[in-house]
């Protein structure tokens, strides 16, 4: 596939060039950031051109609509989820107290990437909720390859002959990841700790993958 197959264009075909590619991510960095604090059907194309410094007829010339930029916000995530979570559940084997750490470094990395993307995975989850197709296809292979190295580690780390379903296993985690990441600040506002929130879902993910408890606080 060429690069220009894999470029963003133009809502006209054209593929932008490096002045035009940097308008386009300026535009989709403040959709982004009023996703955070409102309801995607309150961002108003006005609004985005004029935080980004240009001009509604500028937006246009790159996106249809706000939800035309979401979708390519949601593909942006999709190639976050790639490169860095992906990474995070690959590597050694899940053995002793360097295992465990690798789990937390699983949790603290889903952590890091809600913080910077849930508000783009909220809408995700919206508009597949309402039946669109649009948003239910790229919310079903936002975390496929992270399941899929994920169920791979249960299968490596679970004892021959267990009858736990890996693939089963791996979605049941990434679901309790994005759910306590979508929560904890709500945890914290009951004066849940953020710290005690990371060393239970790392305790959860790392029993749940290798079916070992893990060890002792300072082994």
């Amino acid at each position: 596939m060429s690069a220009e197959e894999v470029a963003p264009r133009a809502v006209d075909g054209r593929v932008p060039g490096r002045r035009g590619l940097a308008t386009r991510q300026r535009l989709l960095d403040h959709v982004a950031e009023m996703l955070a604090s409102r309801s995607y059907r309150d961002v108003r194309v006005v609004e985005v051109a004029r935080a980004a410094g240009t001009s509604p007829a500028t937006f246009y010339q790159y996106f249809a609509d706000v939800e035309e930029a979401i979708l390519a916000l949601a593909e942006e995530v999709a190639r976050v989820v790639q490169d860095t979570l992906v990474p995070l559940a690959e590597g050694p084997r899940w053995r002793g107290r360097q295992g465990y750490e690798a789990a937390l470094r699983v949790v603290d990395g889903y952590l890091d990437f809600w913080d910077d993307h849930g508000a783009v995975v909220r809408v995700m989850d919206l508009g597949r909720h309402e039946g669109d197709a649009r948003f239910r296809q790229l919310r079903s292979r936002l975390f496929t390859r992270f399941n899929d190295v994920l169920a791979d580690r249960v299968t490596q780390e679970r004892p021959v002959g267990d009858d736990v379903d890996p693939r089963a296993t791996a979605g049941a985690m990434t679901s309790m990841l994005a759910h306590v990441a979508d929560h904890r600040y709500g945890f914290e506002a009951y004066g849940i700790r953020t710290a005690d929130v990371r060393r239970t879902m790392g305790r959860i993910l790392f029993t749940t993958v290798t079916g070992r408890q893990p060890p002792p606080a300072g082994d």
